[in-house]
């Protein structure tokens, strides 16, 4: 049995373990809706909002870098549009 398919099998009883021991219902009250849901189910949705809005983040200053990396950039006298 190859290492990678131990960790695998390792993550996925721990994610059962997880989802069996969060089964209760919480109610989450957000403005004016009240919604109830599992525990498992919140946190999970909570981290994949997280997970993605972190990742947006991060995509979007890698973005802003790469762009002022690219602008050539300008001395002194060019700002003010005056030749020497």
């Amino acid at each position: 049995m190859s290492f990678y398919l131990m960790v695998v099998l390792a993550l996925a009883g721990f994610a059962v373990i997880f989802i069996v021991q969060n089964v209760a219902a919480v109610d989450v009250n957000f403005l004016l809706w009240t919604l109830s849901l599992s525990r498992a189910l919140l946190i999970f949705l909570t981290m994949s909002i997280g997970f993605l809005l972190g990742w947006f983040l991060h995509s979007y200053y890698s973005y802003r870098t790469r762009q002022r990396r690219a602008q050539p950039h300008k001395t002194e006298g060019q700002q003010s549009g005056t030749d020497p």
